[in-house]
Parts: structure tokens; sequence; C-alpha cells
């Protein structure tokens, strides 16, 4: 029987799992009408397997009735076989949103981040928004950039263990930012992706001109990638994985096998498969059954 338990509800809680709540989480399933197999630990007292076989959506519905102190993935087995990793940048795999940062430089970083916040939400279309806070930075020097990304920038916990074990184990690891290029190339290869989307800002006489190169990287632009990624791979939905944490990484975390909302905004966690609410991104690997033994680091 447990060869057609597909499905895999994982429970991840680094601050410390009980076996009060996997007993729980186990009942809550097998009320469920669900066939549910045997606990397996992904790492002793904070990631645990419950795998089963049935309904995913009444899977989903019944843990999270259960509001357990744990970060949890209801996955298809075949999403451990991640061959594409694509992620956001801003809040994400960094800890900032750099357009507000950089605002922060040209003292107007309340008036940008308030139109950060509405965009990230879903309730400005977002082109519009980032061609409109583009235009407040005109003027500001381009040497800020640099002294901007070095003074602010802070990668999220986990977040290169999570890229270099993924890549370790043969996936392709794509960021994809509706930032800007002199953030988001120095910050993926600090992680470890194998390749930088982002915008180009224009610049004129060592000062930002105030535009953005166009197409913009917009909520379309970042589902086009994750699609023609797994179309040049060869490989099935299922294994592909996408990560973000605003309204424009919806499409992509929705086109996904496995989208997965990072301390993310309501519709952001509303539209995805999985959300990590309490965890760092290192979440991620216990969700995909890799313990801390086989994380890469380095």
């Amino acid at each position: 029987m447990a060869s057609e338990m597909d499905m895999i509800a994982t429970l991840v809680a680094h601050d410390g799992l009980g076996q009060g709540a996997v007993s729980a989480a186990r009942d809550a399933l097998a009320n469920a009408g669900l066939d549910v197999g045997a606990p397996a630990w992904v790492e002793a007292g904070e990631a645990v397997d419950l795998p089963f076989a049935g309904d995913r959506a009444a899977a989903r519905a019944a843990l999270e009735a259960l509001a357990l102190p744990a970060d949890l993935f209801v996955i298809e087995r075949a999403n451990r076989d991640c061959r594409l990793f694509v992620a956001d940048m801003d809040s994400t795999m960094i800890t900032v949103e750099c357009i507000d940062e950089l605002a922060d430089y040209a003292g107007i970083k309340a008036q940008i981040a308030e139109v950060t916040e509405r965009a990230m939400r879903g309730e400005l279309d977002f082109a519009e928004a980032l061609s409109g806070r583009v235009a407040l930075l005109k003027g500001l020097a381009e040497e800020v950039i640099e002294q901007c990304r070095t003074e602010r920038v802070k990668l999220m916990g986990g977040a290169r263990a999570l890229v270099r074990t993924l890549r370790s184990r043969g996936a392709r690891t794509i960021l994809v930012s509706g930032g800007f290029i002199p953030f988001a190339v120095p910050v993926g290869e600090e992680i470890g992706f194998d390749l930088q989307i982002a915008n180009v800002l224009h610049v004129a006489d060592g000062r930002l001109a105030g535009t953005v190169a166009e197409p913009i990287v917009d909520a379309a632009r970042k589902r086009a990638e994750l699609l023609g990624a797994i179309e040049a791979l060869g490989i099935t939905p299922a294994q592909a994985i996408a990560i973000g944490d605003g309204a424009n990484d919806i499409p992509m975390i929705q086109a996904a096998g496995l989208g997965v909302a990072y301390h993310a905004k309501p519709k952001t966690r509303a539209a995805a498969d999985a959300a990590i609410e309490r965890g760092d991104l290192s979440t991620m690997l216990h969700a995909l059954g890799i313990p801390r033994r086989d994380w890469v680091e380095a």
C-alpha cells in the first residue's frame, strides 16, 4: 500500500515539533478519509513526513484546521524531484525591498514604500507602480546603488543553503526579480543561482534617468521564465518549484508544480500550494525531505 501513497504531508517546526502534533496531524488526515502511512522523521524533533493517498485539498484543509505551530506542506511525491527552482528576490531571497532602500538615500522612503506595499498586495498595476517609483528616483547618483546594496541588502536566512543544495542535486536555479540588475546579479551570485533576471535602470551622466528598460520584468515575465525553463529542461511542471511573497509572484507560483508563499502578502498566500510563515528558507529543504546533514552551505 505504501507504494500507492503518492502524496506527502510534511510538518516543519525548527523550534521543536512534538509527538502530540504529529499524532494530531495523522488523526486529522485519517478522519478526513485519507489512507495514511506511518510518520517518518526528516529531522528528529523538527520535520516529519506523513505519506498518504487521497485528495490533496482535503488533506490540506484538515491539517490547516488544526492550526499547529508548524509550517505545513502537502505535496506530491514527484515535487521532491526538483529540477527547476525559480525565486523572487526582494523580501524573499533578501530581507529588504531594494527600491525602498534606494528611496531612503533620496529622502523619500516613506512615499515609495507605501506604493511598494500596495503593489505587492496586488492593489496596483505592477509595471505602472514601478515606473512611477523609478521616476521619483531621477537624479540620484548611480554610485548610491552600490552603496545601498553594500549597506542595506542582507541575505534571507537559509537562502544559500536552499539554492546550493538544490543545485547540487541537479536543479536549475533562477532568480527572477521585479527589482534591478545591479542588485540581482551580485545577490544571485552570492547565493548561488545559475541565472539572474531583473530590470535595467537607465543612467545618464552618472545619475539615474528616472526610467527603466522595457519590457519590465513583471508577473507575466516571471511566469514566462518559469514555463520557458520547464520546456527547455524537458521536465514536468511537478518538478518545478516557485517561491515568492508578492502579488507579482502569483502567476509563476500557480504555474509551478509546487508554488510556495514565503512570509507573503495575503493574496499570494491564498494562491500558493504551501506557505512558509514561521521558518526561514531552509524550511523548504525539510519540506523536500532533505535532512540537514545533506545541505550544502559553502
